[in-house]
């Protein structure tokens, strides 16, 4: 595993790692709210790695990236911080796996440099939308239950709030080492990153709407963050993707069933154009 620090938008520093085939075809791991690269573990530790060049970042103020005081809700600065990893890291034609608030991120970057450098998109219960009556339909009355917590600047309300965000995203229990461990990388992210996150309103109808690369949408049938209806939305604005529903899988389905999904992504990456 190699790690990088890479200038993003604006100066931002933003940690990367990779692992894997330095010949393969790359798959950069965009990972959800609060969360940092770990979150990717069973996809770069898993037999992906002997056949595809595998990157995730932390997203700015995650993780082992910089963390600013703001910028979080101008899409360029996202946009950057994607472009600068394909560019720094020479990624030839990478899959952008995004999971939640990923895609988000992903869409920044090609309502603002397009698709021409990249060769295909895999949404992993994704939101695409923030900030109106629309976005928040397809999110959980529990998870919206939650937010008052991630602002807050009490430790107790809020790790308690984390926990359960946590909890939320798996469909089965997680074993203790692996609890504390995801606390332990969603606490590192400040309260006013978590709001800035949210302050945004996003529309993306215009940019899916426009997307000519292949497309690949997963989502957990027991996802319980971001409605299972929110696939219909993005199947309508994308006829041409193609749809995995996972059974017996939450929010995190890449986690809850790793074997199911490394398969449906190795399919869909081997189906890619290389040219």
């Amino acid at each position: 595993m190699q790690s990088h620090t890479i200038p993003g938008g604006g100066g931002t520093r933003l940690h990367v790692v990779e692992t894997g085939n330095p010949q393969g075809r790359p798959i950069l791991y965009i990972h959800g709210f609060s969360q940092c690269w770990l979150a990717w573990s069973r996809q770069l530790n898993s037999d992906l790695a002997r056949d595809y060049r595998l990157v995730a970042m932390d997203m700015r103020g995650h993780g082992l990236s910089e963390k600013p005081q703001h910028g979080y809700d101008d899409t360029k600065l996202w946009a950057d911080d994607i472009n600068a990893v394909i560019e720094t890291l020479r990624l030839d034609r990478p899959v952008l796996c995004g999971w939640s608030y990923g895609p988000l991120v992903i869409l920044d970057y090609i309502r603002h440099y397009g698709e021409d450098k990249i060769g295909g998109i895999h949404f992993v219960d994704a939101a695409t939308k923030l900030g109106s009556e629309e976005a928040a339909a397809v999110l959980s009355p529990e998870f919206l239950a939650l937010i008052p917590g991630f602002y807050s600047t009490d430790a107790k309300e809020s790790v308690g709030s984390l926990e359960a965000l946590i909890r939320l995203c798996v469909a089965g229990e997680l074993a203790p080492e692996e609890l504390y461990l995801m606390l332990g990388f969603n606490v590192t992210v400040p309260p006013y990153v978590r709001q800035g996150l949210f302050s945004r309103t996003v529309n993306n109808d215009d940019v899916l709407a426009g997307i000519r690369k292949p497309v690949l949408i997963t989502h957990g049938n027991e996802d319980k963050v971001v409605k299972p209806a929110a696939v219909d939305q993005h199947k309508a604005a994308l006829p041409h993707a193609e749809v995995h529903m996972m059974d017996r899988a939450g929010h995190a389905a890449f986690w809850d069933d790793a074997s199911n999904f490394n398969a449906r992504q190795r399919v869909f990456v081997d189906t890619l154009p290389r040219g």
